[in-house]
């Protein structure tokens, strides 16, 4: 099992900055190829980043590159998600998910375990 706990989240103006953590327990850290996805009210959760195991290997959905980096620290179990140049439609929850078996997935379906979200919402 492994349990995820995001922080980070709350309001913020247009053009603001958040930047999300998770925080992973239960199995070693380094092994867990992880992923930042995000839902908006009425739309399908979304893929938003992902990084490999030791941090070489990220990606990033169109609506968001160039303006969120994704990182992780394997020694303090910890992944982040720095957003910058926030846009009203980023406001979403967003959630952490692990990948046991990749080193690194862009679907939800590859992901096995899920952190229970942190609320953004960018407006003015």
């Amino acid at each position: 099992q492994v349990q995820l706990v995001e922080s980070g989240g709350g309001l913020v103006q247009p053009g603001g900055s958040l930047r999300l953590s998770c925080a992973a327990s239960g199995r070693t850290f380094s092994r867990l190829a992880m992923g930042w996805f995000r839902q908006a009210p009425g739309k399908e959760r979304e893929f938003v980043a992902t990084i490999s195991r030791s941090g070489g290997i990220i990606g990033y959905a169109d609506s968001v590159k160039g303006r969120f980096t994704v990182s992780r620290d394997n020694a303090k179990s910890t992944v982040y998600l720095q957003m910058n140049s926030l846009k009203p439609e980023d406001t979403a929850v967003y959630y952490c998910a692990a990948d046991v078996d990749s080193d690194w997935a862009t679907r939800n379906a590859e992901y096995d375990y899920w952190g229970q979200g942190t609320q953004v919402t960018v407006s003015s």
